[in-house]
């Protein structure tokens, strides 16, 4: 990477730096929508572990699980957001003509998305800790490398979504948020995937969440690490990150040889 390539990385981290400190509105996806989270799961989690036998596993699942999840999501969404905030502003067109390479521009957007993930994963941790005594920390150092996956794969995720708005426009603006609404119980962030209709199971299966968020339960069953969980995830994220390359290359090569950029300006 050469200084003047990183020098371009960072003025687009901060031009969205700087959006997010011009419209504090904007802080709900990082503070507001995280606690909500952890208040909402947390009191199911109370409730279920009061009722018996089986309460207190329940409780952990719960608890952890929506911890992870926030590495997924906000990861997803600060690198799809970031995209959809130049559509937004009709920024695009400019810097197409610029001397950014889309490579950039991404690990730029990316690099705002890591202190927004910081935030948000911070937030959830805190109140879980606060509210519920529930101190994720106690999972020890294996949760490193499943943050890691996670971190990936909310960010192949967005590069799926990025290229499905650059392909059909504004229209494909709500996949954004609503995919990871179908992605969720497909990964078994709360339970075992064995949980899911039958029929559902083999698409579970597939995914990488499902995979790293079982070996995120091993960890909280206190079993320690399942190592094969663990590399179904990394080869099955592998895939998808090079899928979702290939669609959004295509994607974008698509939108260049028929104007589409015109949408934006």
């Amino acid at each position: 990477m050469t200084g003047s390539s990183w020098l371009r990385i960072r003025a687009v981290a901060r031009r969205h730096a700087y959006v997010l400190l011009r419209s504090p509105h904007r802080l709900f996806d990082v503070v507001l929508w995280p606690l909500v989270d952890v208040l909402l799961f947390g009191s199911l989690g109370v409730f279920v572990a009061r009722q018996g036998t089986g309460g207190a596993v329940a409780f952990g699942y719960l608890l952890s699980g929506i911890v992870l999840w926030h590495v997924v999501y906000q990861a997803q969404i600060a690198l799809s957001t970031g995209f959809l905030e130049e559509t937004w502003s009709r920024n695009l067109l400019n810097l197409m003509v610029s001397p950014l390479r889309e490579v950039e521009y991404a690990c730029g957007v990316a690099l705002f998305g890591m202190v927004k993930l910081v935030m948000g994963v911070g937030v959830v941790a805190l109140a879980a800790l606060g509210f519920y005594a529930f101190n994720v920390g106690r999972l020890g150092v294996g949760l490193i490398p499943i943050i890691a996956l996670l971190l990936v794969v909310g960010w192949v995720i967005a590069l799926f979504v990025i290229a499905l708005v650059l392909r059909f426009g504004t229209g494909a603006e709500a996949l954004a948020w609503g995919i990871l609404f179908v992605v969720m119980p497909l990964s078994g962030v709360f339970y075992p995937v064995a949980a899911l209709p039958w029929f559902l199971r083999p698409l579970a299966v597939t995914l990488p969440t499902t995979h790293a968020f079982a070996a995120g339960r091993s960890l909280i069953d206190g079993h320690g690490m399942q190592w094969g969980q663990l590399g179904l995830a990394t080869a099955s994220t592998v895939v998808a990150a090079l899928a979702a390359l290939g669609f959004l290359v295509l994607m974008l090569a698509t939108f260049r040889r028929r104007g589409f950029v015109t949408r934006y300006s």
